[in-house]
């Protein structure tokens, strides 16, 4: 029997949140071994990692292995079949050195920097009230 696959994610990013929505649907449609773990609530602390890190990218614990990035998307594509085509194409050498480069390098940290201006923004507001 294999452990269920656990995903470790900001749901108080609306990206993130949509992303992992559909994921969470789709694994629930098909009876899927896949948690889903929102990082602002009590689950982080099982993560044994700080809540910045977590906020940086995606996290997946598998079989007692953590992955984060590119390969914590791959480990949970290859859960789903109907992504398993698309963790076998990323898996590939090139493309999956391009892959780490672009989310490595330009997608999580705008995604982190988006949502730090947007909680900055949300706490400045709170206290103009």
């Amino acid at each position: 029997m294999t452990e269920k696959t656990r995903v470790l994610y900001n749901a108080d990013c609306p990206v993130c949140r949509f992303e992992i929505d559909h994921y969470a649907a789709y694994s629930a449609a098909k009876a899927l071994p896949i948690g889903f773990d929102d990082l602002n609530s009590d689950a982080l602390h099982e993560w044994g990692i700080s809540a910045d890190d977590a906020t940086r990218r995606l996290h997946v614990l598998k079989d007692g292995a953590l992955y984060s990035g590119i390969p914590a998307f791959i480990v949970l594509w290859q859960d789903m079949p109907r992504y398993r085509p698309l963790a076998r194409l990323v898996s590939l050498p090139g493309v999956n050195w391009l892959a780490v480069q672009v989310y490595d390098r330009i997608l999580a940290p705008l995604l982190y920097r988006w949502n730090l201006r947007r909680m900055k923004k949300g706490a400045e507001t709170s206290t103009q009230m």
